[in-house]
């Protein structure tokens, strides 16, 4: 009973959340080893198998470990993977799913399967980020893969998060992250911070100043997807 009551609750504020307006999906670390995974390679081939390991180093991807159809396991490195579609594992499934369902409302992406997307799945893909003064090949997960063509918007493994909910030993997404690796056009990914959006907005959306005067009369770091939504679909 008291599980059922956790679940019916966790169901009641995603939906409550996610009526509210467009948003980002949730960034996971944990994948199931048992759905079906599909990567892309950078010399054009896919491989399709079970998740074996996920070798990470300060929240950075280091080596993807996958077992094929064979039972072959095939180790990969970050700069032989062109793009990949992970299934978040357990109870973020759940999450994930009712998130896709409510949160991708267009598609614009066509190089993106929005099929496994709408499954559940993660998106990652291999972006060019600015690390500190540097400039770093990395695979991301890309958040807003549904509308994309404009801003991309990736995680940031080391952010924290202005507000989790815990449900029975579970940490909900859903928290908004205080900052976020931001791809404008064709520019490396950058670091945005909460504390920075204000004086960014009229970079990042500088080609639709009716955006800028809306986010300015009202400037909210919650409404960041919505933004970049309106921007996408509503900005010539």
């Amino acid at each position: 009973m008291q599980h059922s009551f956790q679940l019916l609750l966790f169901l009641g504020i995603l939906i409550a959340q996610n009526a509210i307006s467009q948003d980002f999906i949730p960034a996971y670390d944990r994948f199931s080893g048992k759905e079906t995974s599909y990567i892309h390679l950078e010399d054009g081939s896919k491989i399709e198998g079970t998740l074996e390991d996920l070798d990470r180093r300060k929240g950075l991807i280091q080596e993807v470990t996958i077992k094929d159809a064979n039972g072959k396991k095939i180790k990969l490195k970050p700069e032989q993977i062109k793009s990949m579609y992970l299934m978040p594992s357990g109870f973020s499934k759940l999450s994930t799913n009712m998130d896709v369902s409510t949160k991708v409302k267009k598609w614009d992406a066509q190089y993106i399967d929005s099929e496994i997307i709408k499954k559940g799945y993660a998106y990652f893909e291999k972006a060019k980020v600015v690390i500190k003064k540097d400039q770093e090949m990395l695979l991301m997960q890309l958040l807003n893969p549904g509308f994309n063509s404009k801003i991309k918007v990736f995680h940031d493994p080391f952010a924290a998060e202005t507000m989790r909910v815990g449900v029975g030993g579970f940490t909900m997404a859903g928290g908004d992250d205080k900052s976020y690796y931001v791809q404008v056009g064709d520019f490396p990914a950058k670091k945005l911070k909460k504390k920075e959006y204000e004086d960014e907005i009229k970079v990042m959306y500088s080609s639709c100043p009716s955006l800028v005067k809306k986010i300015g009369e009202k400037l909210r770091w919650t409404e960041f997807a919505q933004h970049v939504y309106e921007f996408t679909f509503e900005c010539q």
